[in-house]
């Protein structure tokens, strides 16, 4: 499986809402990057830089990537998509989330990176698109996008590239990871998808609370 590069982008943290004296700050509105290479960190691209760490930002969260693929449906809906639309650091095509896995891997020049969980809508990417249902629009269709952790940091290429997926994982989709928190969903799915060894920690905690709340 090879995800065509579309672009990479990145941003720093800044206001992207104000009122009454509340500001909500995020580093959601990325701008494609014009260098030819970048180089890409266990926590990030350089460049790149989450505003809220709690929520944001980590190993397991180090670059997020999302497929134009989804763009067409999106536009159906209102919505005009370009690079960084969902605040993504890469955006691909030929992938979705139905196709890859938690746990595969990906090369990407000299860089190595690995699936660790979807995307989980919050309200920044309201703000950022200017749309309130966008983050629901999101959750219904399970167009979430990935994380991926970097396994191996190095230098990769900002065009003319493609991401090759060199380890299959077998595990679940990312689609199945995103309805098995955010849908009503079958303990069976769950605890396969809790059970990826890949999965992020977090996801994993979200996931443990809701099979606690099921009947076994």
């Amino acid at each position: 499986m090879e995800a065509l590069l579309i672009a990479v982008s990145t941003a720093q943290p800044r206001v992207i809402w104000q009122r009454n004296g509340e500001t909500v700050v995020s580093a959601i509105g990325k701008t494609v990057v014009a260098a030819e290479r970048v180089r890409v960190d266990a926590r990030n691209i350089v460049g790149d830089t989450q505003a809220d760490l709690r929520v944001h930002g980590g190993s397991d969260k180090a670059v997020y990537s999302y497929s134009a693929d989804h763009w067409p449906w999106w536009e159906k809906h209102g919505l005009s998509c370009r690079p960084a639309t969902f605040g993504e650091n890469l955006t691909l095509a030929g992938v979705d989330e139905a196709s890859v896995c938690i746990g595969d891997r990906f090369r990407w020049s000299g860089v190595v990176l690995e699936v660790s969980e979807p995307r989980a809508p919050c309200y920044k990417l309201g703000i950022h698109t200017a749309r309130e249902d966008v983050s629901p629009l999101m959750t219904r269709s399970a167009r979430c996008g990935w994380y991926f952790r970097v396994i191996e940091e190095g230098e990769a290429p900002t065009r003319n590239t493609k991401l090759t997926r060199v380890q299959a994982s077998g595990g679940p989709s990312v689609r199945d990871a995103f309805i098995a928190a955010l849908h009503p969903s079958t303990r069976d799915l769950c605890l396969r998808v809790h059970d990826a060894p890949a999965l992020a920690e977090a996801w994993r905690r979200t996931l443990a609370k809701k099979l606690a709340k099921m009947t076994p």
